[in-house]
């Protein structure tokens, strides 16, 4: 049976109608978005493009900024508004140029009296009569303050300290100033600062800094910025900073005000802080401990041992860092024969060597240290070699070199014999050695 073209078409019509509209579970229907077709291009000319999305976006966006940024007039009443806004719709205002009404253009969009957000609130331009911002804007961000020092020390009394103390009923104690610090030199640093409470005349008495010869901060995971203050005030000839978490900022910081220092520890601390000794001058420093440091090797040892390169105009001699050291702690480092030739000749003064569990120490460390030219043969009395497993009996001879020796340390060492130690303690340098402990050789001075 044939069908007629009638009916053929009756029946493509539901299914055309069917491709604009999908059926979905449980009865809802969803249509289809239809791309728009591209404009033709008209008889004469091309199609001019509608702006896209994004463009508009733009547009909207800036009329919102200059909106935004002109300033509210809190005279204009909401009647008035509305007045206005009907009336600017149709005319001119009387404060639009002048070139604009000549030449009959109507202002464009976005640059017209009036504007209406998505609120629903209008707003008009200043000048034109109408109302302006009415939604609320949010105060402006104060002003930020200037960023001061943050570690401020105050600097000591320029007036000489008071030699009595002053009492309630207007006299003086009978102690004077001399004989109350021959008191608190009994005292600890607790009792010190407890003594700081009491009065204003004491709290000057107790920061003299004859009482801190020493000042103990080690093993303290941070360092606040009243410690430090503290340390600067008190000005201590030995400071201990072992296993603490100071930074390169802090340590340089202290250094820097801290020239009558003697003995710092900085044992345990990691070389990133350390490397502040590279820039801080220390005229005063006899003792240096610097054991177990991490991350310690040849180059940043030479950073710490060469003279700093900025020297002054006109000077001719270049003294190193530790000139001036006498005792130098560098147990647990990496160190080197390399190393060792730096501080021969940048550290001619030293009397006490600490190189224990050093792995790179060995029978030709020991040669150079007690060659005919190295400085230290004469001058080291204290040697620590504990530890350093490629020493042999070979070396031993070569300590009857320094005639100063009062203490060698060589316990822990496993390639040394206890019979070559003690052949050594007999004949030793000029005198004999007597030996407390195995590998532990003293002579009494």
């Amino acid at each position: 049976m044939q069908r007629s073209p009638t009916a053929g078409s009756a029946l493509a019509a539901p299914r055309k109608a069917g491709l604009a509209r999908i059926q979905v579970k449980g009865g809802r229907e969803r249509h289809l978005k239809k791309k728009p077709k591209p404009p033709l291009a008209s008889a004469e000319g091309p199609a001019v493009p509608s702006p896209s999305p994004q463009r508009e976006k733009l547009e909207r966006f800036k009329r919102m900024c200059q909106l935004l940024e002109r300033v509210p007039d809190t005279s204009s009443s909401s009647s008035d508004s509305d007045s206005d806004s009907d009336s600017s719709g149709t005319s001119l205002s009387e404060d639009e140029a002048p070139g604009e009404a000549r030449n009959g253009r109507r202002p464009a969009r976005g640059s017209s009296g009036e504007k209406e957000n998505r609120g629903g609130r209008r707003a008009v331009r200043p000048g034109s009569g109408g109302p302006l911002l009415s939604w609320p804007l949010g105060p402006a961000p104060p002003p930020r303050p200037p960023q001061l020092e943050r570690h401020v020390v105050r600097p000591p009394p320029r007036s000489p300290e008071p030699d009595t103390l002053p009492l309630a009923a207007g006299s003086d104690h009978p102690l004077p100033r001399a004989a109350w610090l021959r008191v608190f030199q009994h005292l600890g640093p607790r009792e010190l600062c407890i003594c700081m409470r009491v009065c204003r005349t004491w709290s000057r008495w107790c920061y003299d800094k004859r009482l801190w010869p020493r000042m103990d901060l080690s093993r303290r995971k941070s360092l606040t910025p009243p410690m430090l203050s503290g340390v600067v005030r008190r000005q201590p000839r030995a400071l201990d900073l072992s296993w603490t978490g100071v930074s390169k900022k802090q340590l340089m910081w202290l250094l820097n005000r801290l020239q009558g220092l003697q003995e710092l520890v900085l044992s345990g601390c990691s070389w990133l802080s350390v490397s502040a000794l590279g820039s801080a001058p220390l005229p005063a420093l006899r003792l240096l401990d610097l054991r177990w440091i991490e991350d310690v090797k040849d180059s940043q040892l030479r950073e710490l041992l060469l003279p700093p390169p900025d020297t002054k105009p006109g000077q001719t001699e270049s003294r190193g860092r530790l000139q001036g050291v006498a005792e130098l702690r560098l147990a647990g480092l990496e160190l080197t024969d390399a190393s060792l030739r730096l501080l021969l000749r940048h550290a001619p003064q030293l009397s006490a060597l600490d190189l224990s569990h050093c792995a790179h120490v060995g029978d030709p460390s020991v040669h150079l240290l007690t060659a005919p030219t190295s400085p230290l043969r004469e001058t080291l009395v204290h040697l620590n070699l504990a530890g350093c497993h490629r020493l042999t009996d070979h070396c031993l001879p070569l300590f009857r070199r320094c005639p100063r020796l009062r203490r060698l340390d060589l316990r822990s060492c496993r390639q040394l014999s206890p019979e070559a130690c003690a052949r050594l303690a007999a004949a030793g340098p000029p005198g004999p050695f007597r030996c407390p402990e195995e590998k532990l050789l003293l002579k009494d001075s």
